[in-house]
């Protein structure tokens, strides 16, 4: 991986750094290109999009962060998405580095009105599309407010004061900007070692569909199911002797039981089979 000649080795790039952010598509442009974003192109491919140089999107990713470091009241940072795929990568990055956020629609007048109620003075703005939040941008140029822009290559660069060419588009590619953006910040106010790695997965600042999400439930809920009704483990079943078979043994060696009479209560039975005699039934029962 070539160096960057215009940064210190301690900022330079890793190598996973690049890998994550063209796995994201953070290069991949648009097939327009606008005048001004020339500088930040770096080829066409034959389908017509154009490629932006990744060199220049770290450098200027660097750059962003030192600026919004060097502010000392987080607060007065305010980062603006009015594109579905950046509203809660805004949310997070205003979490995680104390900036205020607004996502979705810029209410007109924020940073000139006062008679609003969500009138707003910072000190630093950054959006991430130009074109979809050109309002705040335009707002911005009126009270002299420096603006941080995502900047695809069709992007226009009237009113911002550090574009970083990045693909705006994406879900991918916005959430895993911002996330690089708060990464470098809190290691620059010296939060985060660059040593070890920020504990925060780049998954959070990803935008999730509501209707993926509920269709992830309801599969997970069918699965569950499934896995219910299946029957549980039944004990093998033993055969039994039926209550006729258990009533009385068989005949082994002519043994008669003795039959049933009016004197049945003068004689008794011993122990060994047989009858008792009469004497031994007058003298107590038999042989026990």
């Amino acid at each position: 991986m070539a160096s960057f000649s215009t940064l210190p080795p301690i900022l330079q790039p890793k190598e996973e750094d690049i890998q994550m952010m063209l796995s994201a598509g953070v290069h991949t442009g648009t097939r327009n290109s606008d005048d001004s974003m020339k500088e930040y192109i770096w080829r066409r491919r034959n389908d017509g999009v154009h490629i932006l140089n990744i060199g220049k999107t770290w450098e200027k990713l660097i750059l962003a962060a030192r600026v919004i470091a060097a502010i000392e009241n987080p607060e007065d940072v305010i980062a603006i998405s009015a594109r579905p795929y950046g509203m809660r990568a805004v949310l997070k990055f205003a979490h995680y580095t104390g900036a205020q956020s607004i996502a979705g629609r810029f209410t007109p007048g924020t940073f000139t009105n006062q008679i609003t109620k969500q009138f707003r003075e910072p000190r630093l703005l950054i959006v991430t599309d130009p074109r979809t939040d050109s309002q705040s941008v335009r707002e911005a140029s009126y009270v002299n407010l420096p603006v941080i822009a995502f900047c695809d290559s069709d992007s226009p660069l009237q009113f911002v004061d550090v574009a970083i060419p990045a693909n705006n588009k994406g879900k991918f590619s916005i959430g895993l900007l911002y996330w690089m953006l708060a990464r470098e910040i809190l290691r620059l106010r010296g939060s985060v070692s660059r040593t070890s790695d920020w504990d925060v997965p780049v998954d959070l600042f990803f935008h999730r569909d509501v209707e993926e999400l509920k269709k992830n439930e309801e599969e997970q809920a069918a699965k569950a199911e499934e896995t219910a009704a299946v029957p549980a483990y039944e004990a093998p079943i033993t055969e039994t002797m039926e209550p006729a078979a258990m009533e009385t043994p068989a005949d082994a060696a002519g043994f008669q039981p003795p039959a049933a009479d009016a004197a049945a209560g003068a004689y008794g039975t011993s122990w060994e089979g047989g009858e008792a005699t009469p004497a031994a039934a007058a003298a107590g029962g038999g042989d026990w």
